[in-house]
């Protein structure tokens, strides 16, 4: 009866909204799309449109796209294929059926927004054809106040004008296109821009008006340092395996990069669980902090307060041996907690619960791998703890940092404040660490082991896959000798096979001439011959 409660991020057409009215998401990090119109000219602006860009997808960073539009005059919800006769502009008809002609590919798809998840529509327009989709927002953006006052008329918001009215809702928080779940399937960008701005580019698409759109992804500036975080929760096991194998590349890495974790918190007080029921099991300090339980039981197991606990835990570890932005310690708690503390006792079975809960069985682990427990526990009390009805103020910077920047996914992996889009594992993770350095100031590891199948294997041995690293650049005296002694053996090669052919073609010769003996000259002159089987030959 608890768990919606805890539904501080409302996920409505794959869209997150805050429950709280005070916090906007103005600027995600690592959003660093531009988007612009071309054609006609009147609508292009000097510093582009607002919009947010999706969470899913793959933008080609560092590229850009300009096509043509065309308006699906539809919000694509349905299940049916697309009808790509049925589009704005209709430049051309078909003269049999009278319908306008197919969407001239490449092009991009601008959809209207409805009531399935913004994942669900970009996969139909990928299965049309399109190489990008435009969402158009059917809500203004209006400003807070009259939307909390419940306030009409007219909105004012940068490019124009927005009527609200019985039809068309005001909202205060340009809306997150969030990934349900299931768009790791989706290879094409999209984007959501403001219903002002869509309105005035559908109207001169329906007015058969063709319009040219230009989208580009900026590359974050580089340096000679990475910066990557993680966001997690002790319990969620997408990144599991991930945290337990990870250390040595994090290691071998070492200064050229920077980590750090955060945990995925709800805000108990914006859900009304600080109040008498306290969200049952679910929350800390009376309500003010909560994760979902894992088990989905909330008598037995782990609990949602056991997942914060393990979570402020976590955090002041790394503020406690993580200062250098490589924290091997850190890295080999979270090995052996997984191993010893939330493992099953057995294949098979369910996880060892008990442990996970138990304090002692952290104790061990830290002792195990060398962090004083002591300042750990006081790192806890110290930020506020988790019993008494105050503020924990580690836990609240947790909470602060996840609306600041946009988290709403868990597990994700954020390297120089753009998203990683994927599959978070040794490979892809060290491979997106590698590729966010400045130009030649990558190190060494990255140049052995970023091209390599088996990323953990590479960077434990030093070297891809039995091939042994380079031990330097090649002289040209070991070249050509190398050459020289390549076309000797060719050529010494070449030799035996001529001469053996050579004698294999004589060997056969002779055993032909063998099958004849020579008789008297013949009449005309020749040599007669004749043959073991009493044949008669002229040669």
């Amino acid at each position: 009866m608890f768990l919606p409660l805890l539904a501080l991020l409302a996920v409505a057409e794959g869209t997150v909204t805050l429950t709280d009215p005070n916090r906007e998401l103005d600027a995600l990090p690592g959003i660093s799309s531009s988007f612009n119109v071309i054609f006609p000219p009147a609508l292009r602006r000097p510093d582009g449109y607002e919009h947010r860009e999706a969470l899913f997808g793959i933008p080609p960073y560092g590229g850009e796209l300009a096509q043509n539009v065309y308006y699906a005059a539809s919000d694509l919800c349905g299940d049916d294929a697309v009808d790509k006769t049925g589009n704005y502009p209709c430049i051309e008809q078909d003269s049999a059926t009278g319908k306008c002609k197919d969407w001239q590919s490449p092009f991009i798809l601008m959809v209207d927004r409805g009531d399935c998840t913004f994942v669900h529509k970009v996969r139909r327009a990928q299965q049309a054809g399109a190489s990008a989709v435009i969402i158009a927002d059917n809500s203004c953006m209006c400003d807070k106040q009259d939307v909390t006052e419940g306030h009409g008329g007219t909105c004012q918001h940068n490019s124009g004008q927005c009527t609200c009215t019985a039809e068309v809702q005001c909202e205060s928080f340009f809306p997150i296109m969030a990934d349900d779940g299931s768009g790791g399937d989706i290879t094409i960008p999209s984007l959501l821009l403001h219903k002002q701005d869509a309105d005035v580019i559908i109207s001169q698409l329906e007015s058969n008006t063709m319009v040219q759109v230009q989208l580009t992804w900026n590359l974050p500036a580089p340096d000679d340092r990475v910066e990557w975080d993680l966001w997690s929760n002790p319990t969620e096991p997408i990144s599991e395996n991930f945290q337990k194998t990870f250390r040595p590349a994090v290691e071998a890495l070492g200064s050229s990069q920077f980590f750090t974790p955060h945990f995925y918190i709800y805000d108990g007080i914006a859900n009304n669980c600080s109040h008498s029921n306290n969200c049952g099991t679910l929350c800390t300090n009376h309500g003010r902090y909560c994760a979902v339980d894992p088990d989905n039981n909330l008598s037995v197991g782990i609990s949602g307060a056991d997942v914060v606990a393990e979570s402020l835990r976590r955090l002041c570890i790394w503020d406690t041996v993580g200062a250098d932005g490589v924290g091997s310690k850190y890295w080999r708690y979270l090995e052996q907690f997984l191993e010893e503390c939330y493992s099953p006792s057995k294949p098979n079975e369910p996880r060892d619960f008990p442990k996970t809960t138990d304090w002692s069985c952290a104790t061990k682990v830290m002792k195990e791998v060398g962090i004083d427990s002591s300042m750990i526990e006081s790192c806890i009390n110290y930020s506020g703890g988790i019993t008494n009805d105050v503020v924990n103020s580690r836990l609240k910077q947790e909470i602060d940092s996840k609306v600041e920047n946009g988290v709403i996914i868990v597990p994700s992996t954020y390297v120089n404040r753009i998203a990683m889009r994927g599959t978070i594992n040794d490979g892809s993770v060290f491979n997106t660490i590698c590729a966010g350095f400045l130009d030649g100031t990558a190190p060494e590891i990255c140049f052995q082991c970023s091209t390599c199948f088996d990323t953990a294997g590479c960077v434990h041995e030093g070297y891809c896959g039995g091939i042994l690293p380079p031990s330097g650049s090649v002289s040209g005296a070991t070249l050509v000798l190398s050459l020289l002694i390549t076309i000797g053996v060719m050529g010494g090669g070449g030799y035996v096979y001529y001469r053996r052919t050579q004698r294999e073609m004589r060997d056969q010769v002779r055993g032909i001439l063998a099958e004849y003996m020579p008789l008297d000259d013949g009449v005309d002159g020749g040599t007669q011959m004749i043959s073991k089987s009493g044949n008669m030959a002229q040669i």
